[in-house]
């Protein structure tokens, strides 16, 4: 049962802000505890951090953009808490409600009738030469990257214990089937359905024109060392703050084995969103 629902809104957004003016008191009204994310609206609801709502909430709604949602996410550690996606405009492949649909969707949800998309999460590792190691959750992705102003890099990567190249490349997006829609789709990967169990490879802009994306199983281990003297290289978890990386890091991904359960809605497919979101057919 929902008792608790906890909301989490783009920073510095007036159309989010003012949606948690309006959902709080709808909630209370349904007896339901209000969390809100610190910082968003004052005297919505019980105020805490990210982590807090992420520990404490039945129920999140994330009011933005995929950002938003990416954002909070990794930190749901109990795959039975929903997350309602709303999207306040942009693209947005995961937040796939409406503003216009979400006292309906949310109705129902409270009541127990709604239905979820378990995805897949990344356990990403960086390994310092120095004995430092940094871990992180993604649902997206892990983006390796040069700076604006560094060479081409080069970065040795295995598939478990087998090798299979070393990039000659700007850098190289390590992505679960949710991030197929994201970086690495630009980077021209493939689309994968969210449900599927793999992880994608796709170098940006390698120097090796046949270098293409590879699609390997989730039960794969991804090692990934720097192998580039003296350029600025970041490591990107989910488009959060980034770790600087130098010759000889390693950075390694796998299945974190705990995936992020989002509502959808029984009358839309993803073929759906992906014709709508991508214009497919149209001319």
């Amino acid at each position: 049962m929902i008792r608790v629902v906890g909301l989490v809104a783009k920073y510095q957004e007036p159309k989010a802000a003012e949606m948690v003016r309006w959902l709080a008191p709808w909630l209370k009204q349904r007896r339901k505890k209000v969390l809100v994310e610190d910082g968003v609206v004052r005297g919505a609801g019980v105020s805490c951090t990210k982590k807090q709502l992420a520990a404490k909430a039945d129920l999140i709604i994330s009011l933005g953009g995929d950002g938003t949602l990416l954002n909070i996410a990794p930190l749901v550690e109990r795959p039975d808490v929903p997350i309602l996606g709303v999207n306040l405009g942009g693209l947005g492949f995961i937040t796939e409600v409406a503003v216009d649909e979400l006292e309906s969707v949310l109705a129902k949800t409270l009541e127990g009738d709604y239905e979820v998309e378990k995805r897949m999460t990344l356990e990403v590792r960086v390994n310092t030469k120095n004995g430092k190691l940094r871990k992180f959750r993604v649902l997206n992705d892990a983006v390796i990257a040069k700076g604006a102003r560094s060479r081409i890099i080069d970065l040795e990567t295995y598939v478990g214990d087998d090798y299979l190249c070393t990039y000659r490349a700007d850098g190289l997006i390590i992505s679960t089937p949710t991030g197929s829609t994201a970086y690495s789709l630009a980077a021209g990967g493939p689309i994968l359905e969210p449900a599927l169990g793999a992880i994608i490879l796709s170098p940006i802009c390698p120097h090796t024109l046949t270098n293409r994306p590879i699609v390997v199983p989730n039960k794969s281990t991804i090692q990934v060392t720097l192998r580039s003297f003296g350029d600025t290289v970041i490591l990107i978890p989910d488009g959060q703050p980034g770790v600087r990386l130098n010759n000889g890091d390693q950075v390694e991904a796998r299945d974190f084995g705990l995936p992020v359960s989002l509502i959808k809605l029984p009358s839309r497919s993803y073929y759906e969103i992906l014709r709508n979101k991508l214009k497919w057919g149209e001319r």
